[in-house]
């Protein structure tokens, strides 16, 4: 029996940072049994009242260049696909009906920020790189389509806004520069009760009508 705590990482391929978190997981590896679940991360976004920065016209270069930055410095492989954003509806749901393990995940990652592509472009190549065969379909079974919008629904309710998200203990850890406080958190699991953090996460909004 593993003596790892359970985790959650909710993802899409969409997002590059999504990308550089796997790349960098081993290092919550000893501590955790983390579980990859796809979500779709558009639903997500219009669930929480969001928006990703591929959307915002400021953020969007700014965002980019940002990734191109931390991936140099991490000496992470990476490449921008032809466009982005894309759709991911049909990978996504690939990635659900495959029951994709890490493996699996990894792969669908590269074939974004590694090689450069959009799956819906490229689809049997996609699923080639996968290890599927070739001709496999665009998903399109009812009940892998609910699973996907499920995953996304339990996302929101463990509080994800965006990803990557890691959940553990009922925790949301959101985005790539997060690993670090995911393992202090773990050598500290009263970090939310000190004073502090309890306060900060209550304070009331100066905003609100």
């Amino acid at each position: 029996m593993s003596s790892k705590l359970p985790a959650r990482f909710y993802y899409d391929i969409i997002s590059p940072f999504a990308y550089l978190y796997i790349k960098q997981r081993r290092r919550l590896e000893e501590k955790l049994e983390i579980t990859p679940v796809p979500i779709l991360l558009g639903g997500l976004f219009r669930a929480t009242e969001n928006k990703g920065p591929g959307e915002v016209a400021a953020k969007r270069p700014h965002t980019y260049q940002f990734c191109v930055w931390q991936a140099e410095k991490l000496g992470i492989p990476f490449r921008f696909p032809e466009h982005h954003p894309f759709m991911t509806v049909a990978p996504q749901r690939l990635l659900v009906q495959e029951k994709a393990d890490w493996v699996m995940v990894e792969k669908a990652f590269d074939y974004v920020w590694l090689e450069g592509k959009d799956p819906n472009l490229s689809w049997p190549d996609f699923c080639a790189y996968l290890g599927l065969s070739r001709d496999t379909p665009k998903p399109d079974d009812a009940a892998v389509k609910s699973q996907l919008i499920a995953n996304t629904e339990q996302a929101k309710a463990d509080g994800a806004f965006g990803v990557p998200a890691l959940i553990v203990n009922q925790r949301c850890f959101w985005g790539v520069d997060t690993m670090d406080w995911v393992l202090d958190y773990l050598s500290r699991p009263g970090m939310f009760d000190e004073a502090p953090y309890a306060r900060a996460g209550n304070l009331p909004n100066g905003l609100a009508p």
